[in-house]
């Protein structure tokens, strides 16, 4: 059998997925060091929700945040999820914005920079994927992603023909990632088969999670398959709408002999630390017990964990989870309607939105929310197969036709970084503290004021003291 190796997502994905990226930077930070010394093939702890929710909740600076784990994990691979032209963000940014932030990615620490569209429309992963090779060190890794669901329109050729140009581009790993845990150890054999005999000896990497239950199941079949790499989180942040448990498949491949890097010590080490810390979150309601479960809905509604959360508290809020089946029933009558959509950021939330719209006023797009109007326009990419005639016309006007170009093609004007340094004149102090404006201004802005005012308060109070 060949070598697997293991990316541990505690620091990212798996917190996102439990708790919606809640995790203080101060929360982990003393385990960092012997996370370091696993055996991972990388660590990720950056991109996602991370630099959002560091600014809006935590009170953190991201950048800070990359820079910490790089010096207490010299010798790991640091890895960021990237949404191509749209960032971090929910839109897409212009061709300079996207090339200085992977300049500044690679710059404060990060290795793997794994790069995905939510359509799939790789037109949006060029400028990324050039920006990587162009500030990559020896150490930088340009990931292909694709976001993985099923549909009429979503075969296995598909994928493979997706796999050979991601291949042609000049990714040099491809990661398949199943958002929303529905792929089946069935498709799994064969898409994993398919896409080794079709890019040869390309590192090939499996994200999925448990939302479903199939998890365990499809990453041991894509073992069995070829599959290099699988990401997975340390057992006690596992599982739910998280990834499957480190230490279990470590211990799985053990015993088929399968060469892992992994140190059993470490792992378990890990593990140990991290369990009183997802206690406490449980303790203060912070982890909802419904995200630790299994809902095998999913394999229906194809509706990701995090969607599904989001849709529950929006009606919750709304007094109106009366609608919860209609509009989870009308989930996919909507993507249905809007060609088939990868249900992922930020389409999962278009998509998730509309159908509770649909419910709720008892007619079928009597109100189109903006973001639908702007995909049905064409600014967020192809849609994966054709939209609906009729909705089309309602959007567009008998006739119309979406853009069919990359809405960002050559803007490369300045005018992004020059506005965003007036707005915050003295409140920045480096080129990360602009990026981060203009990717979250609201939310930037209030930080940077907060910092200003901490350091105004600390030097009063150190005058005072002399």
């Amino acid at each position: 059998m060949h070598k697997v190796q293991f990316t541990e997502t505690v620091l990212r994905d798996a917190n996102q997925s439990l708790m919606a990226t809640r995790l203080p930077y101060a929360d982990y930070e003393d385990i960092l060091e012997t996370m370091d010394k696993a055996g991972y093939y990388s660590a990720e702890c950056w991109g996602g929700a991370t630099f959002d929710s560091c600014l809006r909740y935590l009170g953190e600076d991201p950048w800070e945040r990359l820079r910490k784990i790089r010096k207490h994990m010299p010798n790991t691979r640091l890895q960021m999820l990237l949404r191509g032209q749209n960032l971090l963000g929910y839109k897409h940014y212009h061709d300079d914005v996207v090339e200085k932030f992977v300049e500044l990615s690679i710059k404060n620490g990060i290795d793997i920079i794994r790069i995905f569209d939510a359509l799939n429309d790789f037109r949006n992963l060029g400028t990324a994927l050039d920006a990587t090779m162009k500030y990559a060190t020896k150490k930088t890794i340009a990931s292909g992603c694709i976001s993985y669901t099923q549909s009429p329109v979503h075969t296995v050729e598909k994928y493979v023909e997706m796999c050979k140009e991601l291949q042609r581009m000049g990714f040099q790993t491809i990661c398949l990632k199943d958002m929303a845990g529905t792929m089946s150890p069935y498709e799994a054999e064969h898409l994993i088969k398919g896409i080794k005999d079709a890019v040869g000896d390309m590192p090939l990497i499996l994200h999925t999670h448990c939302t479903t239950g199939m998890a365990y199941m499809t990453l041991t079949k894509a073992i069995e398959s070829g599959i290099d790499v699988i990401d997975t989180a340390t057992s006690c942040f596992s599982g739910g709408t998280s990834q499957p448990a480190t230490e279990t498949m470590f211990y799985a491949l053990q015993q088929y002999g399968i060469e892992t890097n992994l140190k059993e010590d470490v792992i378990n080490q890990v593990n140990d630390y991290f369990k009183p810390i997802k206690q406490k979150y449980i303790d203060s309601g912070r982890i909802n017990p419904k995200s630790m479960g299994t809902d095998a809905q999913a394999l229906v509604y194809k509706v990701p964990g995090g969607m599904l959360s989001n849709m529950i508290a929006n009606l919750t809020d709304m007094k109106a989870m009366d609608k919860f089946d209609a509009a989870l029933a009308e989930i996919p009558a909507v993507r249905a309607d809007l060609g088939y959509p990868p249900l992922v950021t930020p389409l999962s939330q278009m998509v998730g939105n509309q159908a509770v719209t649909n419910v709720l006023l008892g007619e079928r797009y009597k109100q189109i929310s903006k973001e639908v109007k702007n995909y049905i326009k064409g600014e967020y990419g192809i849609a994966p197969a054709p939209v609906s005639k009729d909705l089309e016309n309602k959007v567009l006007g008998e006739g119309g036709k979406p853009i069919d170009c990359r809405i960002e093609d050559a803007k490369r004007t300045g005018e992004d970084f020059k506005a965003a340094k007036e707005a915050l004149g003295d409140l920045a102090r480096s080129e990360e503290d602009v990026m981060s404006y203009i990717c979250f201004p609201d939310q930037t802005k209030k930080f940077l004021e907060g910092r200003k005012a901490k350091e105004e308060n600390v030097a009063t109070y150190a005058i005072e003291e002399a």
